[in-house]
């Protein structure tokens, strides 16, 4: 049986305490000035995704949200009841649906990028050049976390 590895290696408790607190707080000034425009995260990061992408089956919209199926489709509902986005059969599949941003989808996001673009500035201003170095941090994490990575501990354990 192998030891428990030294608390002084590992990341700290408060470190990840610090990136949950970090998280909360920026995702609360996004929602807020959000809001105040119309909208929420779930809603802007669903029409960022589709105009950038074009449109997307509800999994990979799902995925890119991090959100479970029934509270997205709800939403999504809602979405296409205010004429954000719409459903299309997928030229490729006909069985799959996509969901695409409307016209009025495309002018609502423009509004809510620019209700984000404070929130954004803050988050700059605080980092400095250090933001591309946090985004690469964080994006070896999230890349590292996936379900499919191998963890650096398992690697370890098989030499």
């Amino acid at each position: 049986m192998a030891a428990p590895p030294d608390r002084t290696t590992l990341v700290s408790d408060e470190s990840l305490r610090l990136l949950s607190l970090v998280e909360r707080k920026l995702t609360q000034r996004l929602d807020d000035a959000l809001k105040a425009h119309g909208s929420g995260i779930d809603q802007w990061r669903i029409l960022a995704l589709l105009v950038q992408q074009g449109g997307c089956p509800m999994n990979v919209v799902a995925d890119h949200t991090m959100m479970l199926a029934p509270k997205l489709s709800k939403l999504v509902d809602r979405m296409v009841s205010a004429n954000l986005v719409l459903r299309r059969a997928d030229d490729q599949d006909r069985r799959r649906v996509l969901i695409v941003a409307s016209e009025r989808g495309r002018a609502a996001l423009a509004t809510w990028d620019a209700a984000s673009v404070d929130v954004q500035q803050q988050f700059q201003a605080i980092l400095g050049p250090d933001a591309g170095l946090l985004d690469d941090l964080l994006r070896r994490l999230a890349d590292g976390l996936r379900p499919d990575s191998v963890s650096p501990a398992a690697t370890r354990a098989e030499d």
